[in-house]
């Protein structure tokens, strides 16, 4: 009679609807929070980058010096393909195969950034293009360079993750915290994928 009674009453359905709702995780809150904000300073630099193209007074100028880096780029985001079959590795509880994919995510991360530091030495050393040169090198280096500082710091929290793995410290409790670590990375991904389109194809 008691469960035939809360079934027709409204406000008792709603009370227990309110009692099984939980907050969402805060961690998983911090994060896109941070995702946001990220993703609002990269807007302002791909706005000053658009904005300012074929402004430049003197060369050189994008496509001058500017090649399209096909393999860092089939690299990088290769590595958000790697990251998920590292986190379905995970749950199933296969060591071997989340190391062996967290492993091949960091290897495609630097591969990434080695082509970025061969491109910017050839940049600089070559073509003589600076930040200081004229207002392509200036809005470059400072997109492509806060896309790159954030692969950085991707990169240590990879390298993080898998040296506590490989001693045996990361336990299933700690699925969300790799989680967030493949969010974070997904999103540095996705940038990217803007600023290929920006400078690589549009700003040529």
């Amino acid at each position: 009679m008691t469960t035939d009674l809360m079934i027709n009453d409204p406000f008792a359905s709603a009370v227990t609807e309110f009692a099984e709702w939980k907050l969402p995780s805060r961690r998983k809150v911090g994060v896109l929070s941070l995702i946001g904000t990220e993703a609002t300073v990269f807007s302002i630099f791909v706005v000053a980058y658009v904005f300012y193209t074929g402004k430049s007074l003197t060369g050189p100028y994008p496509s001058d010096v500017l090649t399209v880096p096909i393999v860092a780029t089939v690299c990088l985001l290769s590595s958000s393909l790697t990251i998920v079959l590292a986190e379905r590795a995970f749950k199933r509880e296969s060591a071997g195969g989340f190391r062996l994919w967290w492993g091949l995510t960091i290897i495609l991360a630097i591969v990434f950034l080695a082509y970025t530091a061969s491109e910017w030495y050839r940049l600089i050393t070559v073509e003589h293009l600076t930040i200081s040169t004229n207002l392509f090198g200036a809005t470059y280096y400072s997109l492509v360079g806060l896309h790159a500082s954030h692969v950085v710091v991707g990169l240590i929290l990879l390298t993080l993750v898998l040296v506590l793995s490989v001693l045996g410290r990361v336990r299933p409790a700690d699925a969300e915290r790799l989680e967030m670590v493949s969010w974070y990375w997904h999103f540095v991904d996705a940038v990217w994928v803007v600023v290929f389109t920006v400078v690589y194809i549009i700003g040529r």
